[in-house]
């Protein structure tokens, strides 16, 4: 089985760092996986959005034009990716940045406020593990226990004093499950 998606938002939403994490649990797992990054010029504020896969087998291709999961953490990637979303696919939205309703009634959706979850645990930073937290539980591809331990493993070692927090983070977005 193969599963396609894409994670996208502003830059500096930690939509990259994301995927990362999504696609090393993924080898934890003993999966396949593909991670493609895409971010415009700016530093901070532009585009940015990371296609991961995870399979089971031999992965034929890393382009992805339908895919299954979206995180959407803003408007603009609302609007761009939603039209593009297989029938039946996970569309998790960051209810916090994103000012409309998702329009078409063939997927699964979960509005996720997660600037406002993140920022009741103390830190907005957390914003994109609250949405990866919700990914997860709703499409049980991989162990949350994965993305933990890819979190403690790849985090650089001056941020792990906010271990803590981000597995808060993962848990609350977690209890967030599509209508």
């Amino acid at each position: 089985m193969q599963t396609d998606i894409i994670i996208a938002g502003f830059g500096g939403q930690g939509v990259l760092f994301a995927g990362q994490l999504l696609a090393y649990a993924g080898l934890g797992e003993g999966k396949e996986v593909t991670w493609i990054p895409s971010y415009g010029p700016e530093m901070r504020g532009g585009t940015a959005n990371c296609t991961v896969i995870i399979a089971d087998e031999e992965i034929g291709s890393p382009m992805v034009r339908n895919p299954q999961a979206v995180i959407a953490m803003n408007r603009p990637s609302l609007d761009k990716y939603e039209p593009l979303m297989r029938p039946g696919g996970l569309l998790v939205v960051n209810a916090s940045m994103v000012d409309r309703k998702v329009k078409r009634t063939d997927l699964r959706v979960v509005e996720v406020p997660a600037n406002e979850i993140a920022e009741s645990l103390g830190d907005k930073r957390m914003t994109n593990m609250v949405l990866l937290g919700s990914l997860i539980a709703n499409l049980p591809i991989i162990q949350l226990t994965s993305i933990e331990t890819a979190l403690k493993e790849h985090l650089p070692e001056r941020h792990h004093r906010l271990l803590p927090q981000n597995y808060q983070a993962l848990a609350k977005g977690a209890e967030l499950l599509a209508a």
